[in-house]
């Protein structure tokens, strides 16, 4: 036998791995020239606390992905448990006019829609992007800071279903 028949694939592998992560769910959205983009995202992470700064990843196939670069900036919106009614427009192709119809929105300091209920929102400056295989990883010093719902509860994404927090 050969080593690829005793090992399973690395990339399902990974794939089947990864789901077992549970992650935050969070609303990317930025804006060039008035026209407003968004995308679900799991991928985000604190990178530093001095200077605060937040990364990104995003597909290149991604619309965000052009935008974010030509804007310069970017929000994370950090997603409450009872926004699954968003994350099915901002991840549904067919539904996009329905986007940034849908719910409040406020705009921060750069344009970035920031969701009037999301836990936390976190407006960006793009300074820097790492290019790697399908994605860029966006970096993001924070600009500003805002608890519009921090009161409810963190909606969660584990082994392909959305969950919420439980009390041990």
């Amino acid at each position: 036998m050969t080593d690829s028949l005793l090992m399973p694939d690395i990339a399902e592998a990974y794939r089947g791995g990864m789901r077992q992560l549970a992650a935050g769910v969070c609303l990317i959205t930025s804006a060039d020239q008035q026209q407003p983009g968004g995308m679900i995202a799991t991928a985000v992470t604190s990178v530093s606390a001095a200077p605060p700064t937040l990364l990104v990843c995003v597909n290149r196939n991604a619309s965000m992905f052009e935008l974010i670069q030509r804007s310069g900036h970017f929000c994370v919106n950090v997603l409450a448990a009872d926004a699954l009614g968003l994350v099915d427009i901002f991840s549904t192709a067919a539904r996009r006019a329905e986007r940034f119809a849908t719910g409040e929105w406020h705009q921060d300091a750069e344009g970035s829609p920031v969701a009037a209920d999301a836990l936390v929102a976190f407006s960006c400056k793009l300074v820097n992007t790492v290019d790697l295989h399908t994605h860029a990883i966006f970096l993001g010093e924070v600009t500003h800071v805002a608890h519009p719902n921090s009161d409810g509860q963190p909606l969660l994404y584990h082994d392909r279903g959305f969950h919420q927090l439980s009390a041990l």
